[in-house]
């Protein structure tokens, strides 16, 4: 009798140290994940009862906001402004999660931001409702929409920025898409609409081709090209090459031809800042073949092989190592064509670098946090990114690209009494496709305020016949010239 009560001692000893073990397993290590488990209703109906924080612009207008249903999942998300902001605002929807600023600030926009405020004092203390903060962003509204409206009909981004702080002024690309449906309570609908933008192609609407979609960087990349050039030291400005209609290429067969057939001057000679100004492919081939890592480390300075720190994700823009075996595949390289891919941010970035002394800035869009009283919460410090060239050289490359746009391949960039600076590019793609025309500038050259990068794609209306020069760089005046009227400068 004795052995059977003391084995179910033991029993019930035992029972009571696994229910222990258990609660505070649940309770102190497993309680964070269970709760942030998106099969967790409690969680899901506690977090819709908070009126999320507004998303809005430079300029004040709400580009998401939340409205109180009255039912279950008490507010829901809605984008007043449609597709134009959906690359930046992204989704808050509880079929498929957050996205772009709604996944980057959520915690802000939840009201959980780590800071106590006096206005989340006064929610605790009168019970008044939890509400999250406001995240405003750099875009501003007017540059944004016409953005849209200069590419309207044609595949392409648009982004500007401000070169001394970072701050990118507007980023659109199209197609687009509008959040709202994605953000609809009813499943049936939300899921419809998801499905009906092919989310799993390259194509799809959802994905950004401002920072998530890289392309061959064609003759912009012929800026890079020569600030590594002009950083070696070993050329200047005035530096001569051969100006052949085309090169032979080392340990092939083959040559790289001038975009125009023939050579750029019909001289025997061409320096370096005439090859700029005209686009000579021929002396920034010879560039590509001398300078190989010279290149990769100019790249890399302004940005590519890695992911650039936006506030929302972005694809790495590839600069390749091309090894000795592959020789030839250098001279493409230095033209930008290749295996050489960029996104439109990251070649921004690259008119950036040149628009700010040779120095980059962290591109980013949140501007600040503010709580539902108004105070601020938090406001973004503008943060160096790195210096890939020095004041010289920028210098040198201003003056040439000033050239593009007075008198060499950028006039339709000119604007009276501003001095642009830019460089065009008419990049070759898929064998058949026409090509991408490029624009990237800056403005005005003396003290700049805004650097762009412009890319249609496929030449847009202009198909076979596009360049640079006639598709991208009026877009880029339309911006620069708005943004001169907005700001005053």
């Amino acid at each position: 009798m004795q052995r059977q009560i003391k084995r179910v001692g033991i029993g019930l000893v035992a029972a009571f140290l696994a229910i222990f073990f258990q609660l505070n397993y649940l309770q102190i290590f497993a309680a964070e994940s269970i709760a942030s488990n998106s099969a967790n209703v409690r969680r899901l109906l506690a977090e819709y009862s908070i009126k999320r924080g507004d998303i809005l612009t430079e300029d004040g207008v709400v580009i998401a906001r939340s409205e109180d249903t009255g039912g279950r999942l008490r507010y829901r998300r809605t984008y007043p402004e449609g597709e134009l902001y959906g690359h930046i605002t992204g989704y808050y929807s509880f079929l498929y999660g957050t996205d772009r600023i709604e996944a980057a600030y959520n915690d802000a926009l939840l009201g959980d931001s780590g800071v106590l405020s006096m206005q989340d004092i006064e929610d605790r203390l009168f019970d008044s409702g939890e509400q999250g903060d406001d995240v405003q962003l750099t875009i501003n509204s007017e540059l944004q929409r016409l953005a849209q409206q200069q590419l309207a009909g044609q595949s392409g981004s648009v982004v500007a920025l401000d070169p001394t702080t970072g701050e990118i002024k507007a980023m659109w690309s199209t197609p687009s898409y509008d959040p709202s449906p994605l953000a609809s309570h009813k499943s049936g609908p939300a899921k419809a609409y998801y499905e009906s933008l092919d989310p799993k192609t390259v194509d799809t609407p959802l994905l950004s081709k401002v920072t998530s979609r890289s392309y061959p960087p064609g003759s912009t990349f012929k800026v890079v090209t020569a600030a590594a050039a002009l950083e070696s030291g070993r050329y200047q400005r005035d530096s001569t090459f051969p100006d052949p209609d085309s090169i032979d290429l080392p340990k092939t067969d083959l040559d790289l031809t001038n975009f125009t057939k023939t050579s750029c001057t019909g001289q025997s000679e061409i320096d370096l800042f005439t090859a700029m100004r005209v686009s000579c492919d021929t002396t920034f081939a010879l560039i590509g073949l001398e300078l190989h890592d010279e290149i990769i480390e100019m790249s890399e300075a302004m940005g590519f092989n890695e992911q650039i720190p936006l506030d929302v994700g972005t694809q790495p823009s590839d600069f390749p190592r091309v090894g000795d075996d592959a020789e030839p595949f250098r001279a493409y390289a230095g033209i930008g064509q290749g295996d050489v891919a960029a996104t439109p941010l990251q070649m921004a970035l690259v008119a950036s670098s040149v628009a700010n002394r040779g120095t980059l800035m962290r591109p980013h869009l949140m501007k600040r946090i503010t709580d539902p009283s108004g105070d601020v919460v938090r406001e973004y410090e503008p943060e160096t990114m790195s210096t890939p060239m020095s004041p010289t050289t920028a210098a040198t490359l201003k003056e040439m690209m000033v050239a593009v746009v007075q008198e060499g391949t950028g006039t339709s960039a000119q604007i009276p009494g501003i001095e642009v600076a830019g460089k065009t590019g008419t990049a070759q793609s898929v064998e058949g496709a026409n090509p991408h025309a490029w624009f990237i500038a800056f403005a005005p050259a003396s003290n700049p305020k805004i650097a762009i990068a412009v890319l249609v794609e496929n030449g847009g209306s202009f198909g076979s016949e596009a360049t640079g020069g006639a598709v991208a760089a009026p877009i880029a005046r339309a911006i620069i010239e708005a943004d001169r009227r907005i700001s005053g400068w």
